[in-house]
């Protein structure tokens, strides 16, 4: 994934190119100069904007929507009203269906993650990426690799020697299920050290929390989770993390923790946070949703939650969105295949 970061720059119009065009156009009602078209075709919300959320209130997905319209209503980057709408269950069935129900319509946006791919890649859901305007992609966060303080794997090494090559691979927990972000960064790992991803031991849990008691009553050794939940075990030093999967090494507490990288396994994994429009949406709404998620990336509010929560600023606006999108797809299906979990094809 990140030999996509590299290539994509931020765009949009600033806030200085907004004035000469209003210039340029005041111009033009005096006769000196035409009106550029962009101008007359420039889009922007009419009524109010419904930000939709595949999960119930208080959840992960739940508060980045409304950190992200309490920034969209502080700053006044919408001119229009917002609401922040909770379509849960059905895996994000509900959600993808409403949202779609609005084809072309930029007035609904919901947050999203690269869960989307990986359900529809391994069966549990019917939506494809490609039913939907990605509008942008906001950050990334990066799976940790967990075990107890008093455990004997120390490194990274350690881990892969016995999922490679023990008799006894160790019990692995992660969330919410099989075949997520942390599934597909164990198993790039692993197969990056010669192993089978197939063969790995793993009990899936429904929350981090939960992982992470099962990790410290002792019923697995390792936890596979992102490092944001595990931030308090981290500090009061219960657990260590022994690698992340991220292309650098993360800040705060696990800023002495080496990536895959480092340790010679060519393994960079990380699941995105974007936001997605029904199919349809005009060009005109795509460029205007991409210059507000950039004045909204860039806010100090934004980037206080990113640097809190472990995770790695990543913007791009939405036809960058749509390429990257695309390319994850086609990873994650060769991924997913090895591991068994792969019931429909790449594109």
């Amino acid at each position: 994934m990140n030999l996509f970061v590299s290539a994509y720059c931020l765009t949009g119009d600033s806030w200085s190119t907004g004035l000469l065009r209003a210039g340029t156009c005041a111009l033009a009602l005096a006769g000196a100069l035409p009106c550029p078209v962009s101008a007359q075709t420039e889009w922007r919300p009419s009524h109010n904007v419904e930000i939709i959320v595949q999960a119930g209130a208080g959840g992960a997905s739940d508060r980045t929507a409304r950190l992200m319209q309490r920034i969209i209503q502080n700053g006044r980057l919408v001119e229009a009203s917002t609401t922040v709408l909770n379509k849960a269950g059905g895996g994000g069935v509900l959600a993808y269906s409403y949202i779609n129900q609005h084809p072309g319509d930029g007035h609904f946006w919901m947050v999203s993650s690269g869960t989307l791919l990986t359900s529809y890649v391994s069966g549990q859901s019917t939506f494809k990426h490609t039913e939907f305007t990605p509008l942008a992609i906001l950050a990334t966060e990066y799976p940790a690799f967990l075990v107890r303080e008093d455990s004997s794997i120390k490194t990274g090494g350690d881990l892969l020697n016995r999922l490679v090559k023990g008799d006894t691979p160790p019990a692995i927990a992660m969330s919410p299920g099989l075949g997520n972000a942390n599934h597909i960064a164990l198993a790039m790992a692993v197969r990056a050290a010669g192993g089978n991803g197939k063969r790995l031991k793993i009990v899936a849990f429904n929350s981090a929390s939960e992982t992470m008691t099962a990790l410290l009553g002792g019923h697995v050794e390792v936890v596979v989770s992102p490092a944001s939940p595990a931030l308090p075990f981290l500090a009061s030093g219960k657990v260590r993390a022994v690698a992340v999967s991220s292309g650098q090494r993360l800040g705060g507490v696990m800023a002495g923790v080496p990536t895959w990288r480092e340790q010679g396994v060519d393994a960079v994994f990380g699941n995105w946070r974007g936001v997605l429009g029904p199919k349809g949406m005009s060009d005109a709404q795509i460029d205007y949703w991409g210059r507000v998620f950039a004045r909204l990336t860039a806010s100090p509010e934004w980037k206080d939650e990113i640097e809190k929560n472990l995770l790695t600023e990543l913007f791009m606006d939405g036809r960058q969105s749509r390429k990257f999108i695309d390319a994850e797809y086609k990873e994650v299906s060769v991924i997913m295949k090895d591991i068994g979990l792969a019931k429909q094809p790449a594109l």
